[in-house]
């Protein structure tokens, strides 16, 4: 049997995000034709535009995260874009890097990549889309 103490202590886990509904068009799922997607409202008499209850939940502010979850990994871990050196060179001044993981922009080519990866495993921080070796 495991006890609290026998289990790891390190593993991070990320906040909670909040539960949103499903932003759909009005009649979806009543008529063949109109699709799974969001457009917004602009006909006078939209019964979504004035916002009638049976019609469904629109987008707004309100169901936004809180600032410390977006960007979040389900691992508690967030992820940095990176594009150049310049970028790497942010990363090697920051004081907190361990909750940090990297992901290399697509327009990077493999010299580059080569080099940034090194110096990321110097720094001792994880990169996602690069394998070393």
């Amino acid at each position: 049997m495991v006890t609290k103490k026998d289990k790891p202590k390190n593993k991070r886990k990320r906040p909670s995000k909040k539960k949103k509904p499903s932003f759909n068009v009005l009649n979806l799922g009543f008529r063949k034709r109109v699709p799974d997607r969001w457009r917004k409202p602009r006909g006078t008499a939209n019964k979504k535009r004035r916002k009638n209850k049976w019609a469904g939940a629109s987008p707004k502010i309100g169901y936004k995260n809180s600032a410390k979850t977006r960007g979040m990994r389900r691992d508690g871990r967030t992820e940095i874009l990176v594009r150049g050196m310049p970028d790497m060179e942010k990363l090697k001044e920051m004081k907190e890097r361990e909750n940090i993981i990297i992901r290399f922009s697509g327009s990077i080519g493999r010299k580059k990549r080569t080099e940034m990866a090194a110096m990321a495993k110097e720094i001792g921080v994880n990169v996602l889309n690069f394998k070393i070796g």
